[in-house]
Protein backbone atom coordinates (compact mmCIF):
# COMPACT_ATOMS: atom_id res chain seq x y z
CA UNK A 1 0.00 0.00 0.00
CA UNK A 2 1.17 3.82 -1.16
CA UNK A 3 -0.40 6.55 0.84
CA UNK A 4 0.05 10.01 0.62
CA UNK A 5 -0.58 12.43 3.17
CA UNK A 6 -1.39 16.21 1.91
CA UNK A 7 -1.37 18.67 4.65
CA UNK A 8 -0.08 22.18 5.85
CA UNK A 9 0.78 21.48 8.89
CA UNK A 10 4.26 19.34 9.90
CA UNK A 11 2.74 18.14 13.28
CA UNK A 12 -0.30 16.96 11.31
CA UNK A 13 1.64 15.19 8.60
CA UNK A 14 4.29 13.39 11.38
CA UNK A 15 1.63 12.43 13.17
CA UNK A 16 -0.24 10.66 10.52
CA UNK A 17 3.06 9.07 8.87
CA UNK A 18 3.55 7.67 12.75
CA UNK A 19 -0.22 6.07 13.20
CA UNK A 20 -0.47 4.99 9.34
CA UNK A 21 3.72 3.44 9.90
CA UNK A 22 1.74 0.63 12.24
CA UNK A 23 -0.19 -0.44 8.90
CA UNK A 24 3.71 -1.04 7.21
CA UNK A 25 2.73 0.52 4.00
CA UNK A 26 4.99 0.12 1.03
CA UNK A 27 5.75 3.91 0.54
CA UNK A 28 4.57 7.11 2.67
CA UNK A 29 4.97 10.02 0.60
CA UNK A 30 4.07 13.71 1.94
CA UNK A 31 2.45 17.19 0.62
CA UNK A 32 2.22 20.25 1.75
CA UNK A 33 0.24 22.43 -0.96
CA UNK A 34 -2.13 21.80 -3.68
CA UNK A 35 0.83 21.52 -6.35
CA UNK A 36 3.02 19.53 -4.60
CA UNK A 37 -0.05 17.38 -3.99
CA UNK A 38 -1.00 16.83 -7.12
CA UNK A 39 3.33 16.14 -8.42
CA UNK A 40 3.32 13.85 -5.96
CA UNK A 41 0.01 11.92 -6.95
CA UNK A 42 1.04 11.65 -10.88
CA UNK A 43 4.20 10.54 -9.48
CA UNK A 44 3.48 7.86 -7.06
CA UNK A 45 0.18 6.88 -8.06
CA UNK A 46 -0.43 6.23 -4.60
CA UNK A 47 -3.44 3.70 -3.35
CA UNK A 48 -4.84 5.84 -0.25
CA UNK A 49 -4.66 9.56 -0.13
CA UNK A 50 -5.41 11.32 3.37
CA UNK A 51 -6.10 15.05 2.41
CA UNK A 52 -6.79 18.34 4.39
CA UNK A 53 -9.94 20.70 3.43
CA UNK A 54 -8.08 23.45 4.58
CA UNK A 55 -4.59 23.80 2.59
CA UNK A 56 -2.21 26.75 2.58
CA UNK A 57 -2.37 28.30 -1.31
CA UNK A 58 -5.34 26.85 -2.30
CA UNK A 59 -8.52 24.64 -1.65
CA UNK A 60 -8.07 21.32 -0.80
CA UNK A 61 -12.00 20.72 -2.16
CA UNK A 62 -10.02 21.69 -5.58
CA UNK A 63 -7.50 19.31 -4.79
CA UNK A 64 -9.80 16.65 -4.77
CA UNK A 65 -11.73 17.45 -7.75
CA UNK A 66 -8.48 17.44 -9.68
CA UNK A 67 -7.27 13.72 -7.84
CA UNK A 68 -11.04 12.47 -8.82
CA UNK A 69 -11.22 13.58 -12.28
CA UNK A 70 -7.57 12.44 -13.08
CA UNK A 71 -8.59 9.07 -11.52
CA UNK A 72 -12.10 8.81 -10.00
CA UNK A 73 -10.86 5.08 -8.70
CA UNK A 74 -8.66 7.04 -6.22
CA UNK A 75 -9.01 6.30 -2.54
CA UNK A 76 -9.20 9.81 -0.80
CA UNK A 77 -9.98 10.05 2.90
CA UNK A 78 -10.82 13.79 3.65
CA UNK A 79 -9.02 14.73 6.92
CA UNK A 80 -10.40 17.54 8.78
CA UNK A 81 -10.86 19.59 11.29
CA UNK A 82 -14.36 20.42 10.79
CA UNK A 83 -16.88 17.39 11.82
CA UNK A 84 -19.64 19.33 10.43
CA UNK A 85 -22.23 18.36 7.56
CA UNK A 86 -21.35 20.85 4.65
CA UNK A 87 -17.92 19.69 5.03
CA UNK A 88 -18.50 16.06 4.64
CA UNK A 89 -21.15 16.51 1.81
CA UNK A 90 -18.88 18.63 -0.09
CA UNK A 91 -16.09 16.17 0.18
CA UNK A 92 -18.53 13.17 -1.16
CA UNK A 93 -19.99 15.17 -3.81
CA UNK A 94 -16.46 15.42 -4.69
CA UNK A 95 -15.35 11.66 -4.73
CA UNK A 96 -13.69 11.64 -1.43
CA UNK A 97 -14.19 7.70 -0.42
CA UNK A 98 -13.53 8.57 3.70
CA UNK A 99 -14.38 11.79 6.02
CA UNK A 100 -12.71 11.98 8.93
CA UNK A 101 -12.58 14.33 11.35
CA UNK A 102 -9.06 14.84 13.20
CA UNK A 103 -10.93 15.23 16.51
CA UNK A 104 -12.23 11.62 15.90
CA UNK A 105 -10.00 9.27 17.86
CA UNK A 106 -6.50 7.91 16.12
CA UNK A 107 -8.18 4.47 14.74
CA UNK A 108 -11.09 5.83 12.82
CA UNK A 109 -8.59 7.14 10.53
CA UNK A 110 -6.92 3.61 10.45
CA UNK A 111 -10.38 2.18 9.79
CA UNK A 112 -11.16 4.63 6.86
CA UNK A 113 -7.94 3.67 5.40
CA UNK A 114 -8.65 -0.13 6.00
CA UNK A 115 -11.70 0.35 4.49
CA UNK A 116 -10.57 2.95 1.47
CA UNK A 117 -8.20 0.09 0.62
CA UNK A 118 -11.36 -2.38 0.06
CA UNK A 119 -12.79 0.55 -1.82
CA UNK A 120 -15.06 0.42 1.01
CA UNK A 121 -16.65 4.37 2.39
CA UNK A 122 -16.45 6.01 5.60
CA UNK A 123 -17.36 8.29 8.04
CA UNK A 124 -16.15 8.76 11.65
CA UNK A 125 -18.71 8.20 14.18
CA UNK A 126 -19.26 12.18 15.09
CA UNK A 127 -20.17 13.02 11.44
CA UNK A 128 -21.73 10.14 10.64
CA UNK A 129 -24.08 11.13 13.83
CA UNK A 130 -24.40 14.57 12.58
CA UNK A 131 -25.65 12.65 9.01
CA UNK A 132 -28.39 10.81 10.62
CA UNK A 133 -29.95 13.50 12.63
CA UNK A 134 -29.71 16.26 10.10
CA UNK A 135 -31.66 13.42 7.75
CA UNK A 136 -33.01 15.73 4.74
CA UNK A 137 -30.41 18.52 5.21
CA UNK A 138 -30.45 22.38 3.44
CA UNK A 139 -26.65 20.88 3.04
CA UNK A 140 -29.01 18.15 -0.03
CA UNK A 141 -30.19 21.88 -2.03
CA UNK A 142 -27.36 23.17 -2.58
CA UNK A 143 -24.19 22.73 -5.24
CA UNK A 144 -20.36 22.11 -4.02
CA UNK A 145 -19.78 25.39 -5.50
CA UNK A 146 -22.25 27.00 -3.08
CA UNK A 147 -21.80 24.92 0.02
CA UNK A 148 -17.74 25.82 -0.63
CA UNK A 149 -19.34 29.48 -0.73
CA UNK A 150 -21.15 28.77 2.93
CA UNK A 151 -18.37 27.65 5.05
CA UNK A 152 -15.88 29.82 3.64
CA UNK A 153 -19.31 32.67 4.86
CA UNK A 154 -18.77 30.39 8.15
CA UNK A 155 -15.46 31.19 8.89
CA UNK A 156 -15.63 34.74 8.79
CA UNK A 157 -14.34 35.23 5.49
CA UNK A 158 -16.30 38.54 3.40
CA UNK A 159 -17.42 37.87 -0.18
CA UNK A 160 -14.38 40.39 -1.34
CA UNK A 161 -12.35 37.22 0.79
CA UNK A 162 -14.19 34.49 -0.91
CA UNK A 163 -13.51 35.62 -4.89
CA UNK A 164 -10.04 36.56 -4.18
CA UNK A 165 -9.32 33.39 -2.88
CA UNK A 166 -11.84 31.23 -5.78
CA UNK A 167 -10.30 33.47 -8.34
CA UNK A 168 -13.43 34.69 -9.53
CA UNK A 169 -15.13 38.04 -9.64
CA UNK A 170 -16.77 39.44 -6.99
CA UNK A 171 -19.90 39.48 -8.75
CA UNK A 172 -19.95 35.85 -9.33
CA UNK A 173 -19.62 35.31 -5.87
CA UNK A 174 -22.42 37.97 -5.33
CA UNK A 175 -25.20 36.29 -7.45
CA UNK A 176 -23.77 32.88 -6.31
CA UNK A 177 -24.72 34.53 -2.38
CA UNK A 178 -28.34 35.30 -3.54
CA UNK A 179 -29.47 32.06 -5.20
CA UNK A 180 -27.87 30.14 -1.46
CA UNK A 181 -30.16 32.29 0.36
CA UNK A 182 -32.94 32.14 -2.20
CA UNK A 183 -32.51 28.34 -1.53
CA UNK A 184 -32.59 28.60 1.76
CA UNK A 185 -35.19 30.97 2.39
CA UNK A 186 -33.23 33.76 3.77
CA UNK A 187 -33.94 37.52 3.15
CA UNK A 188 -30.69 39.24 4.05
CA UNK A 189 -27.25 38.63 4.15
CA UNK A 190 -26.72 38.89 7.47
CA UNK A 191 -29.18 35.76 7.87
CA UNK A 192 -27.16 34.38 5.33
CA UNK A 193 -23.88 34.84 7.45
CA UNK A 194 -25.64 33.59 10.91
CA UNK A 195 -26.87 30.34 9.02
CA UNK A 196 -23.04 29.81 8.00
CA UNK A 197 -21.70 30.20 11.35
CA UNK A 198 -24.30 28.24 12.97
CA UNK A 199 -24.02 25.12 10.40
CA UNK A 200 -20.08 25.40 10.76
CA UNK A 201 -20.73 25.25 14.66
CA UNK A 202 -22.83 21.91 14.14
CA UNK A 203 -26.27 23.00 14.47
CA UNK A 204 -27.01 21.59 11.25
CA UNK A 205 -30.61 22.19 10.83
CA UNK A 206 -30.95 25.98 10.41
CA UNK A 207 -33.96 25.77 12.83
CA UNK A 208 -34.13 29.18 14.19
CA UNK A 209 -33.74 30.73 10.96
Amino acid sequence: MKILIVDDHMVVRDGVRRLVSSLEPEEIAEAETPLEALVSFRRMRPDIIILDINLRGGSGLEVLRRLHSNDAKAAIIVFSMYSDLVYATSAQREGALAYVSKSAPSDELLTAIRKAARGEAYVDSVTASAQEMAGLNVASRLSTRELEILHMLGEGQSLTDIANGLGVAYKTIANTSTRIKEKLGLERTSDLIRFAVETRGGRLLGGEI
